[in-house]
């Protein structure tokens, strides 16, 4: 049990919530100029960054690999952002475009790299994760069907992919007295995270990725006391959808650096979400009723409040 607290404990510090870079790579001929931006807290623990990121990236054509010609990056503070520009040659002149990423085995496992492409006046962009870590441009113009399953497949990753959000819907489902509580806790849930990306498309406002990450940490927290502390409270779900606006700043901040349509991404969150709550409810009943006990729930919860303080004061320390 000691292992598994501090396993859980450990897990999301060794990991951003917030986990993306953005490239722009634009192809003449045989030759590719490529642009990478990355936050500058993700390559605080890189070693040689400005090997090791452009490394992580191999850009085939033909089966035949990119040879870098000439390399160069550095820290733009004012932005938090570190900036690196590469130029690689190719035998013969670049139709389609093959990608691999390995950025999510330096940074964190949940990264994100964001690629936008373009040949002439054709364009294309990909989503490369530890899930999918290749992908193929081919410049030509998606279909409505294609575009749609990228987006919607994006959302659904974004959601199921990290620490944060696995630790709330299993905070969630530990937080519902009843079925019915249940499906209602989860729609508030959703209904906060759009609600945020709806303010944030129209306000402007660009919350900080360390903000991000430390309060999705606190709700986490938050709705653990609540279940310890407050068993019998009424109006939960409020209080979820209340603590479900803060997630949905993540989703916010994807929507802006991809460029991608909010219903199909957004369709996708809700989806895996609602396979995440059921999931879990459906291995949470069979342990409560293997053991006939609720303690096991009130040391999940506290597990779960100890995790999100942790992480919330390390973020908040930076």
């Amino acid at each position: 049990m000691k292992r598994a607290v501090c396993f859980l404990l450990a897990t999301p510090l060794a990991a951003h919530m917030v986990s993306m870079s953005t490239g722009d790579a634009a192809i003449e001929g045989n030759s590719l100029r490529f642009e990478l931006r990355m936050p500058l807290y993700e390559v605080a623990h890189v070693r040689d960054p400005e090997r090791a990121l452009l490394a992580a990236l191999t850009f085939t054509s033909r089966g035949v690999d990119g040879k870098l010609i000439r390399s160069a990056c550095r820290q733009e503070a004012p932005q938090g952002s570190y900036f690196c520009e590469a130029v690689y040659e190719f035998p013969d002149p670049v139709e389609r475009l093959r990608v691999a990423s390995r950025l999510h085995s330096i940074t964190v496992p949940n990264h994100v790299h964001l690629l936008r492409a373009s040949r002439g006046a054709s364009n294309d962009q990909a989503v490369i994760d530890l899930s999918f870590p290749t992908a193929e441009l081919r410049f030509r113009p998606p279909t409505p069907r294609e575009l749609a399953m990228q987006q919607f497949l994006a959302g659904a990753l974004r959601a199921a992919g990290g620490a944060a959000p696995l630790l709330f819907v299993a905070a969630l489902v530990l937080a519902a007295r009843s079925r019915r509580e249940l499906l209602a806790l989860g729609a508030a849930f959703l209904l906060g995270e759009i609600a945020a990306c709806v303010a944030v498309s129209m306000s402007g406002w660009r919350p900080a990725p360390r903000f991000i990450e430390a309060a999705a940490a606190l709700t986490i927290a938050y709705l653990a006391v609540e279940i310890l502390l407050l068993p019998k409270a009424g109006h939960r779900w409020a209080v979820v959808g209340g603590l479900g606006v803060f997630h949905g700043l993540y989703f916010a901040a994807f929507l802006e650096a991809s460029g991608y349509e909010p219903g199909w991404v957004l369709a996708g969150v809700a989806v895996a979400e609602a396979a995440l709550i059921a999931a879990f409810a459906l291995i949470g009943s069979r342990v409560v009723r293997a053991l006939d006990s609720p303690r096991p729930a009130q040391g999940a919860a506290a597990v779960l409040m100890a995790v999100g303080m942790v992480w919330f004061f390390v973020r908040l320390r930076g």
